[in-house]
């Protein structure tokens, strides 16, 4: 279950953290980055231009002596440009100061097909008019998107009150000799259909032609040889700015091609006559993608083995890599970023939750092999007593004809070991469930003295044969609550091993005493002792001190892991103290009853 909900929080994670980055300027740079390549990559064939630039370079300018003397050029031009019949004129000058060759202009301006002059608004705010609205069949805004790249422009703007649409927006209302008509979604002209929504000023996506693939004439050109003009002729003619000294609104396209205003009008010009659109993906789908990939890579690395999971989960990145790219090719704009991330995440987060899940699985399969190795060694170390005992008991009453007294010892001698041998069986069994957790220890009370008695007079048995006492200090009689057998053994093995480490004729202490609600139970004795490395290690399985093995003392070094094993299944814990030549103290701290 631990394993499962793990799982599920690498996924979520993973899911989470690609979201609220999606948030971020580097995922809208990304983003932006994907856009600009995929629009390169993916280039629709084009109809033919349907609109012109009549360009204003610096060799027009020079040619008509400059700026102040340009209205009039201007306007000669325009006459031409209106002989040629173009189906709309869109000025993207602003016109807001009189100057010479306004009556030119003027008159230039009245003959013009479907004139659409420029408005901006400057940095003291409100619009900027042109001087000629009397002239104009509508006016539009100049402004093109803020942003160091020109992907999208405005449709619409609105300031002090007043509210313009684009100048190509309005170029094409009346080429197309509709109105505009305002949803929620999206504008209306006749039956085009554009995607623009208010919130975001009706900001359209502009599907930018090939350098040159939008005719053009400087005025000089046209000036110098009126006849051009026939280029421009059933078109949507936009006048501007080229020259690189009078441009202010010079921006990058995602062609990678710097582009001025006015002809990035022209191109957005374009994108509504071709009803080229591109639509951005409402924000949920993202979302619903990110959620989707996460879920995919769970199931690809949770239900699939080895080898396959992993070519499944690189065929989900590729899958995840080729959705912007589809769905560019149908005209619809998906984020990159978040979908991206996400389905890296989750399939790194998934494989390498699963890889290391399947390596701690396997550490925990290689350690119970080795418990039970160890348990098998311990079954072999601690019956080889009784059975040695019950071994020559039985090969003496069989080789020698012994009294009936003698007889009546041995068999004695052979039904204790026997009953002792199969209480270490049943002790053994139970530490191993121990081990595993599937043993329940038995909660029932027991004397500590009795126990205590019981365990001293095994041990000095052992004791006796090194001539070493054991004194016992009893301060009262608490009660425990828990198993008694494995209590035993518990305290057994510390009074064994303090007289094992012990040189003979020494002395070992066992204490027993209450302090508050806490029974110290110490064995200390006056052996070899240890260094504090040593103590930090003894209850490591299979440890056994240098100064033991250099002694020569026989022992396998589960004793005292099996021992902290079962106080801490009491609710206890275990203190050393320990000196090299000054013996060692085993305490034995037990919550007592009251």
């Amino acid at each position: 279950m631990n394993r499962h909900l793990g799982f599920v929080l690498v996924l979520a994670a993973a899911c989470v953290v690609g979201i609220l980055l999606s948030f971020t300027r580097l995922a809208s740079t990304i983003d932006n980055a994907a856009y600009d390549w995929m629009f390169n990559l993916h280039l629709p064939a084009y109809p033919a231009a349907r609109s012109a630039l009549l360009t204003i370079d610096e060799a027009s300018l020079t040619a008509t002596g400059g700026r102040q003397h340009l209205r009039k050029t201007l306007a000669g031009a325009l006459e031409h440009v209106a002989a040629a019949k173009p189906s709309a004129v869109a000025i993207d000058l602003i016109l807001a100061e009189p100057s010479e060759g306004d009556e030119a202009l003027r008159a230039a301006f009245a003959r013009a097909p479907n004139l659409v002059l420029g408005a901006d608004i400057p940095q003291h705010g409100g619009w900027e008019w042109p001087i000629f609205r009397a002239q104009a069949r509508a006016v539009g805004h100049v402004h093109a998107d803020p942003d160091p790249v020109s992907r999208h422009l405005p449709l619409m703007k609105a300031q002090a009150g007043d509210r313009l649409w684009a100048m190509c927006l309005e170029a094409y209302r009346l080429t197309a000799q509709a109105s505009i008509l305002e949803t929620p979604t999206d504008l209306e002209v006749g039956a085009m259909l554009i995607p623009a929504r208010p919130e975001t000023a009706r900001a359209m996506r502009i599907r930018y032609r090939p350098p040159g693939a939008i005719q053009r004439l400087s005025l000089r050109e046209v000036t110098e040889d009126p006849s051009r003009a026939a280029l421009f002729a059933g078109k949507a003619v936009f006048v501007g700015f080229t020259a690189q000294s009078e441009v202010k609104d010079r921006l990058m396209t995602p062609m990678e091609v710097m582009m001025p205003g006015v002809e990035i009008h022209a191109h957005a010009f374009e994108t509504l006559a071709a009803g080229d659109f591109l639509t951005d993906a409402p924000a949920w789908t993202g979302v619903f993608a990110c959620i989707i990939l996460a879920a995919l890579a769970g199931l690809i690395f949770w239900r699939m083995p080895g080898w396959i999971a992993y070519v499944a989960g690189g065929v989900l990145l590729l899958l995840a890599h080729s959705l912007p790219h589809l769905l560019f090719r149908q005209s619809i704009v998906f984020p990159t970023f978040a979908p991206l991330l996400v389905a890296w995440l989750s399939v790194v987060g998934a494989a390498a939750y699963q890889y290391f899940g399947t390596r701690l699985q396997l550490v925990r399969t290689e350690q119970e092999r080795s418990r039970y190795q160890q348990a098998i060694h311990f079954v072999t170390h601690e019956m080889r007593t009784p059975l040695t005992a019950i071994q020559g008991s039985s090969e003496l009453m069989s080789r020698y004809n012994l009294n009936p007294d003698k007889q009546k010892q041995m068999a004695q001698m052979i039904n204790a070991e026997s009953k002792r041998l199969a209480r270490m069986i049943t002790t053994f069994l139970n530490l191993e469930r121990l081990g595993d957790g599937s043993l329940d220890l038995k909660q029932e009370p027991f004397s500590v003295a009795q126990a205590l008695e019981a365990c001293v007079d095994r041990a000095r048995l052992v004791a006796e044969r090194k001539q070493m006492t054991i004194d016992v200090i009893q301060a009262d009689d608490a009660a425990l609550n828990g198993d008694r057998e494995l209590m035993e053994y518990a305290i057994y093995n510390l009074l064994t091993n303090a007289v094992k480490y012990s040189p003979a004729e020494t002395v070992v202490t066992v204490k027993s005493e209450r302090r508050g609600n806490q029974l110290r139970l110490s064995v200390a004795d006056q052996g070899m002792g240890m260094e504090p490395q040593e103590v930090k290690h003894i209850f490591d399985k299979f440890y056994r001190t240098k100064r033991a093995e250099a002694a020569g003392i026989e022992g396998t070094g589960i004793g005292l892991s099996i021992v902290l094993e079962i106080i801490r299944h009491h609710g206890g814990q275990i203190e050393v103290s320990s000196k090299p030549g000054l013996g060692s103290c085993f305490t034995l701290v037990l919550p007592a009853l009251s």
